[in-house]
């Protein structure tokens, strides 16, 4: 991280994060849920030979047959899609009563679409679609999606600044604008975009964090290369206030928190997340942590010893989350930790009548 010297104090608010303490100011009730299934679209790996276990149930072998002329029977195992981005299907249920979204979308037009096909998801089944953030590896794949629903409605909800024009400066003073969505762009496609920077209860009892509260010593964000438009000039933007997550309340076993990339620090995330609903106990935790290159790595350590007290039965980092800090995780952790593969569903049960 370099020093910011040269920018003006209104610049050093702009990006500071902001403390919060006590109870919260709109704590919310998150009602219980009898069972969540959280399943993998898009993430960076996808491994055919991984074996299934209680409560993760990996993609068949199979998926994704292909016509393959240089085979005798004329056809090939495709496999699934894996790409630098990330999206999850997420099911909650409460008695007979299921509500399902989609968090994320994914880098690429066309990799959330093969992979749905692929594993013979139905997609218009959803109820609404969650963006994480504004980064194009979490928003590309509203092309696809749309091609495979039609132009029907479909709620999108969002952080106001997932607009936000961002780049990465590189040397010599020449930086890589990242690709902008597009309000407009996604309408015309039948995206019903709601703006929200609080909290917000959907249908079916998931919760999106809004605006997630920095607390942590050690989660600073983005190195000074990630930068954000202003209107008049590029600045560093280490927040990303747009960053948000998915939280389940499994009855009787706590808090499911779903990540996209957790620019805002996962324990921000979770401490956040148990803030607001007053639920103490974290059950799994399921997304990318941002924790891969040297600008993170020294954060690995204090991540882990904050993840390991927290004690959670599941841990699938998957995504940003970087192969120093997978490795670490295993080691704290290997009674939860669990390698992520694009098509894996995970399963998280309320106990059931005589359960001990």
């Amino acid at each position: 991280m370099c020093d910011d010297h040269g920018h003006s104090a209104a610049e050093a608010a702009w990006s500071a994060p902001r403390l919060a303490e006590g109870p919260a100011v709109d704590p919310v009730t998150l009602p219980e849920v009898d069972e969540v299934r959280v399943t993998t679209m898009v993430d960076n790996t996808f491994d055919a030979l991984l074996a299934s276990a209680e409560g993760v149930t990996r993609a068949s072998p199979g998926a994704g047959r292909t016509a393959a002329r240089q085979f005798a029977g004329g056809e090939a195992f495709a496999g699934l899609r894996a790409e630098h981005g990330f999206s999850a299907l997420v099911t909650v249920r409460s008695g007979n009563a299921s509500s399902t979204l989609l968090f994320d979308t994914g880098a690429s037009p066309d990799g959330l679409a093969v992979n749905a096909e692929r594993l013979g998801i139905d997609v218009g089944d959803l109820q609404g679609v969650v963006l994480s953030h504004g980064h194009f590896d979490h928003a590309g794949g509203f092309d696809g999606l749309a091609r495979l629903r039609g132009r029907s409605g479909l709620p999108l909800t969002v952080h106001p600044a997932v607009w936000t024009r961002r780049r990465l400066a590189l040397s010599a003073g020449q930086g890589l604008e990242m690709p902008t969505l597009s309000r407009g762009a996604l309408e015309r496609e039948g995206f019903e975009v709601i703006e929200r920077r609080q909290p917000s209860l959907l249908a079916g009892g998931i919760l999106i964090t809004g605006e997630v509260d920095r607390v942590t010593e050690f989660e600073h964000g983005m190195p000074q290369a990630h930068q954000a438009w202003d209107g008049n000039d590029w600045r560093h933007d280490p927040v990303v206030i747009d960053d948000q997550a998915l939280v389940v309340n499994v009855r009787g076993r706590g808090l499911v928190v779903i990540t996209g990339c957790g620019h805002a620090g996962v324990v921000n995330i979770i401490r956040h997340a148990m803030r607001l609903t007053g639920v103490s106990r974290l059950l799994a935790l399921i997304g990318g942590f941002h924790l891969s290159g040297p600008a993170f790595e020294p954060v690995i350590g204090p991540t882990v010893a904050a993840l390991t007290e927290l004690a959670p039965e599941l841990i699938v980092p998957g995504h940003c989350t970087g192969w120093r800090a997978q490795h670490t995780l295993a080691a704290a952790l290997p009674d939860a930790w669990v390698q992520t593969s694009v098509g894996t569903t995970y399963t998280l049960s309320a106990p059931q009548a005589g359960d001990a």
